[in-house]
């Protein structure tokens, strides 16, 4: 599963542990599914923590240091086979996503996406934590 840097923005900032984004990476930190974000994705969410909320940003790395497998971002001239497939902002996360085999890729902004992949199914945190759930329901 691939974490959009909104999403880890999100889990940083929660005063929540039960907001899906939480949950998500909780699930990832104990390794019920397996949690990759890109170093693109990482750098945004620093970005934004350090001009939005610095206060959380030790919770960030603590978050992310334990929760996540961090990869590369693509190289450019990986994107450009697929700049209709989602935002041009975006395209490196459904990239990295793809480059890592990820069958989900969790974000609040599921609508610039589209149209994607076929390979990758694009949900929001808490439609993604309803389908682990479903499927930890049937086990």
């Amino acid at each position: 599963m691939y974490f959009d840097a909104d999403v880890l923005f999100a889990g940083a900032a929660s005063p929540s542990d039960h907001s899906a984004s939480q949950v998500l990476l909780t699930l990832s930190e104990i390794t019920l599914i397996e949690g990759i974000t890109s170093e693109f994705a990482v750098n945004e969410c620093r970005r934004n923590l350090a001009a939005k909320l610095p206060l959380a940003t030790g919770d960030f790395e603590r978050l992310v240091g334990r929760a996540l497998s961090i990869v590369d971002a693509p190289a450019r001239q990986g994107l450009l086979p697929h700049t209709d497939r989602a935002d041009w902002k975006d395209l490196p996360h459904l990239v990295a996503a793809l480059e890592q085999d990820c069958a989900y890729l969790t974000t609040y902004n599921v609508d610039d996406y589209e149209p994607g992949h076929p390979e990758i199914e694009v949900f929001c945190p808490g439609g993604l934590v309803r389908r682990v759930r479903k499927r930890l329901s049937s086990l």
